[in-house]
């Protein structure tokens, strides 16, 4: 098993910058591919970013390319998300996902087996 604690969100003006971290406790990091989600009010959870478990493949929302970045460290047990650009509506719940199946953006939210808290993500206009 593996618990995920989100650090990092806090408020930021539109055009500003975010770092994102999710640290991870517990055996095998190495193993488990790892995501980024986010959940907005009144709205669905998300995928944002993922990362697989070698960090060598990268995969992202439409509407995050090209702004934001996911990498990891095994050897830390860390992922990060760097959210450049940011808009307003970015705003969300960020949430840090780790599964031991591939994670891109048709995974269904359900089928994942480990999330953090969440930290939350406000983008002012």
């Amino acid at each position: 098993q593996v618990q995920l604690v989100e650090s990092g969100g806090g408020l930021v003006q539109a055009g500003g910058s975010l770092r994102l971290s999710c640290a991870a406790s517990g055996r095998a990091f190495s193993n488990y591919y790892m995501g980024w989600f986010r959940q907005a009010p009144g709205k669905e959870r998300e995928f944002v970013a993922a990362v697989t478990w070698r960090g060598t493949m990268t995969y992202y929302a439409d509407s995050v390319k090209g702004r934001f970045t996911i990498s990891r460290d095994n050897a830390k047990k860390t992922v990060w998300l760097q959210m450049n650009s940011l808009k307003p509506e970015d705003t969300a719940v960020y949430y840090c996902a780790a599964d031991p199946s591939l994670i891109t953006t048709r995974t269904n939210v359900q089928d994942l087996n480990y999330w953090g808290q969440g930290t939350q993500v406000t983008v002012s206009s």
